[in-house]
């Protein structure tokens, strides 16, 4: 079970390792008065710069903790351990962690443009179309099951390829990003800030996520056990429509977001600026329209063997929190 979560992709804007025991929100200092307390799972700071930022979680009558790690991987392990109520990633992560067994719901649904994702090939490879990639070796960042690997697994299917006609092998996305800078990989399946950095360390985008060629769908979630505490579940449920606030002042205020960024994650300012303009822009319902775009996206990378078993999207959500 912890192994197959542990195969789970980085979270796009992991970059840095963190203690897996976060703080009080400053947002909401509420005391021990026996109000609910949600231990909400974060990566890189994310949702706490956020929320910091905009001030979302501002009046909020429970109480938050944070608990902090570097990828989806590990967040799911702790909420696995019961070490956090929440987890958020994108859909595949998710779909890797119910496949393994972990006990969650999905709450609600994040959404995105998919331009975070892409292949990077390095100038003068000779590649200069998707159909060049047959027969080449593409390292995917991070593990098995990431986004990348599903950007990869269906830009080949468009194309009419088959994902054995290419040689994957997995590495995280420091070590791929030396080996790409250093030219021994000239193919490179990554997102984020680490498509960011190929691109200027010789790089040329071959494809993006874009169009359709990823979902662009993330996904909040709760364990088991915190959707049964009534008390929790009416804090969860006040907390994604607060975040859906946070997330619609960062869409609207991206310089502003950056600059939180830089200031509590103490990322470089051109970093910054790209993890502002990948993140997710809205937050939506879990619907019968989004279960069945991430069905696709299961199907796609349960036939070519990377997720086993299965997942039944629409069995995995608990749809009465956010409407």
């Amino acid at each position: 079970m912890i192994r197959r979560i542990a195969a789970a992709a980085l979270s796009l804007t992991a970059l840095v390792s963190l203690t897996a025991c976060g703080a009080d929100s400053s947002a909401d200092a509420a005391a021990e008065d026996g109000r609910a307390t949600l231990t909400i799972g974060d990566q890189a700071k994310t949702l706490q710069t956020m929320f910091a930022a905009s001030g979302a979680l501002k009046g909020a009558k429970y109480k938050v903790k944070w608990a902090e790690f570097e990828g989806a991987a590990p967040l799911y392990q702790a909420v696995q351990a019961g070490a956090a109520d929440t987890g958020y990633s994108a859909d595949l992560p998710a779909l890797q962690a119910l496949s393994g067994g972990l006990k969650i719901k999905n709450i609600a649904a994040l959404k995105n443009d998919g331009s975070h994702v892409g292949i990077v090939v390095r100038k003068g490879s000779g590649i200069d179309s998707v159909k060049g990639l047959k027969g080449q070796k593409v390292v995917v960042s991070s593990a098995k099951g990431s986004i990348s690997e599903y950007l990869l697994a269906n830009v080949l299917k468009q194309h009419g390829l088959s994902y054995r006609d290419v040689k994957v092998q997995y590495l995280l996305p420091t070590d791929a990003q030396a080996a790409f800078a250093s030219g021994k990989v000239k193919i490179w399946a990554t997102f984020g800030v680490y498509q960011t950095v190929g691109l200027q360390q010789g790089g040329k985008l071959l494809v993006d996520g874009q169009d359709g060629r990823v979902s662009g769908i993330g996904f909040v979630n709760a364990s088991d056990d915190a959707l049964a505490d009534s008390s929790k579940k009416a804090a969860l449920t006040d907390f994604v429509k607060r975040l859906g606030t946070a997330l619609k002042w960062t869409s609207t205020h991206k310089d502003a977001y950056a600059k939180a960024i830089v200031e509590h994650n103490g990322a470089d300012p051109s970093v910054a600026k790209t993890l502002a303009s990948a993140a997710y822009g809205k937050v939506l319902p879990v619907s019968a329209d989004v279960n069945k775009t991430v069905q696709g996206v299961a199907d796609l990378m349960n036939g070519i063997g990377v997720l086993n078993p299965n997942v039944d999207v629409a069995k995995s959500a608990d749809t009465s929190l956010l409407k």
